[in-house]
């Protein structure tokens, strides 16, 4: 069974922003979200992109109580589905998430992901993008991104 990926919403705002949200399709093909995420981004989400809600909304309350609705439902959906890898980009929630044993990555991995493969020639001109939107990337996680990819 393939992999299945769960996008919360700062990774659709942020890719939108530096318009890249297609790396999503051309890295996965599919996409899942929750409406708690659709809602949130706001803007129309491409046919690549499926909206699944998850079914234990007990659970997705408990967990929206230490963290944003969205990341809630995206973590909740990933509970039940496995081999799920949620995109969350919310240190509080990336934990939560790592606590319960979900695969996470970040917006940032998704792009170093991207350059791995061959999808686009240099993370460094987004990142410069990035840095020109109201996503904060700390030095730190700039650098490693950087030697990630192979450009430091």
């Amino acid at each position: 069974m393939p992999e299945i990926i769960i996008a919360d919403t700062s990774c659709f705002i942020l890719l939108t922003k530096i318009d890249q949200l297609n790396l999503l399709k051309n890295l996965y093909g599919t996409v899942i979200t929750t409406n708690t995420i659709a809602t949130e981004f706001g803007q129309q989400l491409p046919d690549w992109v499926i909206i699944q809600n998850p079914i234990d909304e007990r659970y997705q309350h408990l967990l929206a109580m230490q963290i944003d609705k969205g990341e809630a439902s995206a973590i909740t959906l990933a509970l039940e589905n496995n081999d799920s890898t949620v995109i969350l980009d919310d240190l509080k929630a990336r934990k939560l998430a790592k606590q319960l044993e979900i695969a996470v990555t970040g917006t940032i991995g998704i792009i170093v992901k991207a350059k791995r493969v061959g999808l686009i020639p240099s993370i460094k001109p987004l990142i410069s993008k990035i840095k020109q939107t109201n996503f904060r990337i700390t030095p730190m996680l700039e650098n490693l991104a950087l030697e990630e990819a192979g450009e430091l």
